[in-house]
């Protein structure tokens, strides 16, 4: 790879990079962790570390550097216009992206990471950290993983746990992957966007973890909703419902969060409250439950409940596209108007 003037400039000096974050991908999840992955490196560093985020939408990056300069007049923030800038620019790049094929593209293709870093010193390589936290097909992640440390530098998978609320409030749960050392340096930032930080193992673990976690959690917010449904229908306030569930045996967090009946929970705010915007997108669980189900088919195991999960989710996003970018919760509303009362 050939460095463009741009890139050239991003380098700056190996200080500057020693002192500088980077972080790829800006979305719902993304630009929580981000915020709270920056405001509290500023603060501990008493302003001394220079912020830099990429995203495919500079119009996204430009509101994100717009928004966290207001909260904290001073801060250093730019914007890479590739991924290949952002991490000529810094030695910790995190990214946070759709999924399979947008990793590859930020990773191994042209203006991505791997070129960018082919292009370093062996000293600025060997320095740099990668942290991933899409949740992604287990293989595709091993395999950037072996590119990236070919090249030198450190990577971890990273997935997360908690939602947007989590990301949000700074609550999240990582599951991480990888070899140890790199599971070492990746800590202390993962502590400034989370609350809990597991080590589960070599490259792709943390992504086993979070898609088994995911499997179930899928299952049981269909689960919740066929519930609140059924309650409802024989004659049960589904706030009176809810608090049965919340405090019994079937309880869980698709009931006790994110409940997908409005008014069902008094103290909370989930994602029906707004009509289903701000949560997970269905098409994002639609994906997982995909990787769970290939995963599954390809060690021999059996999902007989995953599988017809899987196929809910597909029927909610082809039968009801506008849900897709709802929060998973919306499953209710489907199954709702899927089988009206008679």
């Amino acid at each position: 790879m050939r460095p463009t003037p741009q890139l050239l400039r991003a380098v700056g000096g190996a200080v500057q990079r020693q002192k500088s974050i980077s972080f790829i991908g800006l979305g719902r999840m993304g630009s929580e962790m981000a915020y709270n992955l920056f405001s509290q490196t500023h603060v501990q560093t008493h302003g001394t570390t220079r912020f830099v985020v990429c995203d495919a939408r500079e119009t996204t990056s430009a509101a994100f550097a717009h928004n966290f300069t207001t909260q904290f007049p001073g801060a250093h923030i730019e914007i890479a216009h590739t991924p290949a800038e952002a991490v000529l620019a810094s030695t910790t790049v995190v990214t946070m992206l759709p999924s399979s094929p947008h990793v590859r593209n930020v990773y191994a293709e042209e203006d991505g990471i791997i070129p960018a870093l082919q292009s370093l010193t062996p000293e600025a390589i060997s320095s740099t950290l990668c942290i991933d936290s899409t949740t992604l097909d287990v293989e595709v992640a091993r395999g950037v993983a072996a590119d990236v440390e070919g090249t030198g530098a450190s990577m971890v998978d990273a997935p997360v746990s908690g939602g947007v609320s989590g990301a949000k409030a700074g609550t999240l749960s990582f599951l991480v992957g990888g070899r140890r050392n790199a599971y070492n340096l990746a800590y202390p930032f993962l502590t400034h966007m989370g609350q809990r930080v597991i080590y589960c193992g070599d490259s792709g673990a943390g992504l086993v973890a979070k898609i088994c976690n995911n499997l179930i959690l899928g299952v049981q917010q269909i689960a919740v909703a066929e519930a609140m449904l059924l309650g409802q229908k024989l004659g049960l306030d589904p706030k009176v419902l809810a608090s049965v569930i919340n405090s019994a045996t079937g309880a869980c967090w698709s009931s006790s969060v994110n409940n997908p009946v409005p008014g069902a929970l008094t103290d909370k705010s989930p994602p029906c409250e707004r009509d289903y915007d701000g949560g997970f997108a269905t098409s994002l669980m639609l994906k997982d439950m995909g990787l769970a189900t290939d995963l599954a088919g390809a060690v021999g195991s059996p999902l007989p409940m995953g599988q017809l999960a899987e196929k809910v989710y597909a029927d909610v996003v082809s039968e009801d596209p506008e849900l897709a970018n709802k929060d998973f919760s919306s499953v209710y509303r489907y199954l709702r108007s899927a089988y009206p009362k008679k």
